[in-house]
Formats: C-alpha cells, sequence, structure tokens
C-alpha cells in the first residue's frame, strides 16, 4: 500500500524474537522498553486476558485489559508511520469469559434501570475445530457454539506529551478500539508520537460482536505474532489498516459523530496523500461506496 523505506541496510537480516512477558501495564504510555526491535523484525509473543489472567487461567497482574510490552522500534521517530502486521493470534487456553448482560449505556435509559446485575459466563475455546461453545451458566440458548475470530482488542504506541493515557480507552493512538476486524492477517498503521513508537499488545478476544456491546468479548489470553515496518517521512493522524478486501481508517472518539468525522477525515488524507485523489473525487467515491463500522470507515477493494 505504501511505499515502505526501511531503517536498516538492505543486506541486514531480519530477526525473529520469542519474548515471554513477566509483567504488564495497564496504561499506554512511555513505559521502559521490554524489548528493542528493528525493522522489518517479528515478535512471538504472549498477553492475558482483560482480568490479568494468564495461560493457565491464574491471575498474574491486576485487571484491566493488561497490556504486553512496550516494543522499542529502532528508527521509528515521532510524525513516521509504524507498520503492524497481525501475522498469527489464537488462544493458549481453553476457556474464556463474557459479561451476561448488555452493558447500560448501550440501551435506552428507562430500559437500562431494569438491568440485572452483570455475571461471568464460561466459554469452552476448541482451536481445532475453530469455535467457541458456551459452558455456564445454563441458559435457553443451551450450548451455543459459534466460529472463533480471534481479535486483539486492545494495542497501540506511546501517546504524544508523555501522556499515560487508560487502556480502558482509546484515541490518536490506538488503545481499546475493540474493532473486530483486527484480526491476524490485518495490517494496521499507526502514527508515532515518541521515539522507538512503543508499541503495547493486549486484550485478546476469541471472538466479539460489534461494538463488544455485553463490555466483554470472549476474553481469552492470547498467542501473538506481529510484524513491525517503518515508514519514513510519513505522518498519519490516525490508525489506519487494510485487509483483503478494505481499506479502513478508526476514528476513536466520543460522541460518535465525532469518531466518525476524524474516521472520515482521515480516509479522506489516505485517498488524496496514496491514491492521488482530489476532494472532489474523494467525495465521490465516499459518497457512494463508503461504509462505516462502529469507529471505522472503510471501502471495498476492486480486483
Amino acid at each position: 500500500m505504501y511505499p515502505v523505506t526501511p531503517s536498516r541496510t538492505p543486506s541486514s537480516p531480519m530477526a525473529t524474537h520469542h519474548f515471554e512477558p513477566s509483567h504488564y501495564h495497564t496504561t499506554i504510555s512511555p513505559h521502559e522498553p521490554v524489548l528493542r526491535i528493528a525493522d522489518g523484525d517479528t515478535v512471538m509473543t504472549s498477553t492475558v486476558d482483560a482480568m490479568g489472567k494468564d495461560a493457565r487461567d491464574k491471575p498474574v497482574t491486576p485487571r484491566g485489559n493488561p497490556q504486553t510490552g512496550p516494543f522499542y522500534i529502532e528508527g521509528a521517530e515521532p510524525d513516521e508511520t509504524l507498520v503492524v502486521r497481525l501475522d498469527r493470534i489464537f488462544p493458549n487456553r481453553p476457556i474464556g469469559y463474557t459479561a451476561s448482560i448488555v452493558a447500560a449505556n448501550v440501551v435506552d435509559p428507562a430500559y437500562a434501570r431494569k438491568l440485572p446485575e452483570r455475571e461471568l459466563f464460561e466459554w469452552r475455546i476448541d482451536n481445532q475445530s475453530g469455535t467457541a461453545t458456551l459452558l455456564k451458566p445454563e441458559t435457553k440458548l443451551g450450548s451455543l457454539t459459534i466460529p472463533l475470530a480471534p481479535m486483539l482488542g486492545c494495542f497501540g504506541v506511546a501517546p504524544s506529551d508523555g501522556q499515560a493515557i487508560s487502556t480502558a480507552t482509546s484515541a490518536e493512538h490506538g488503545g481499546n478500539m475493540d474493532y473486530r476486524g483486527l484480526v491476524a492477517g490485518v495490517t494496521v498503521y499507526f502514527p508515532v508520537f515518541v521515539p522507538g513508537a512503543l508499541l503495547h499488545v493486549g486484550d485478546g478476544h476469541a471472538a466479539q460482536g460489534d461494538g463488544e456491546i455485553v463490555g466483554t468479548g470472549i476474553e481469552i489470553s492470547m498467542e501473538v505474532e506481529f510484524t513491525v515496518r517503518v515508514i519514513k517521512g510519513k505522518r498519519i493522524f490516525w490508525p489506519r489498516g487494510e485487509n483483503a478486501e478494505y481499506i479502513f481508517t478508526v476514528g476513536n472518539a466520543r460522541p460518535l459523530d465525532q469518531a466518525v468525522q476524524h474516521a472520515t477525515t482521515e480516509m479522506l488524507r489516505w485517498l488524496n496523500e496514496d491514491y492521488g485523489l482530489d476532494l472532489i473525487d474523494a467525495s465521490l467515491l465516499l459518497g457512494q461506496c463508503f461504509e462505516y463500522d462502529r469507529v471505522t470507515s472503510s471501502i471495498r477493494r476492486t480486483r
């Protein structure tokens, strides 16, 4: 998609790093990096779930979307772009959890007052069959079985000005986006705000509906593999992404109309800068082909 100018010399080998985390963060911030990697390198690592539970289903860190990292990417400088290809994401334990009731802020206020106390429901995760099956408690849905669609709910780069932004929220740096499209095979582009970008990853979901309306996906620890690149001299303002069918931009904000504005503006920038479309051309295209999906805007690729 972009002409990528590597920060390493062409003769330098690209490395694969196996990193086992020993501590986690519930803010995305310029924390001390856990590993320094080069442009083009691949990292294989793991994440805990949103409750701080590891692959043994044991709490190892406080809850709140704990993040693995951050990873320092050599050559990434402010006002450049970090490219993160999500190579593999898969659950590393057989049990996941979801909340039982929709969140109060996704229904009418009068209806929200009638909502019962929230509980945790348990799911059996089967990587071999690619399914998640509701285990307990018993409901009228019985052994509801759905396809796995592993994703990262919260990941991103350190924000500007030394901020420490809670993993409960999101902004230009990424963060708690909870977008179900951030699955293996997707390439994500982040604006870089600090030297090394400082990439954090976490909050794995075995599956999740649009908007995470119960306040969870199927929360689970993950094995994650990603590859990084740096686009020198290229500035973007909000996260972008692409898969086999779409290019998309992300607007992270409240209220929703502001998120839509951010995502739409970033798509217009992208179409202008990298596809050579002026404002009229881009507007004509978006007016008939644009799709909005929660906080992302996207255009289907044509063959």
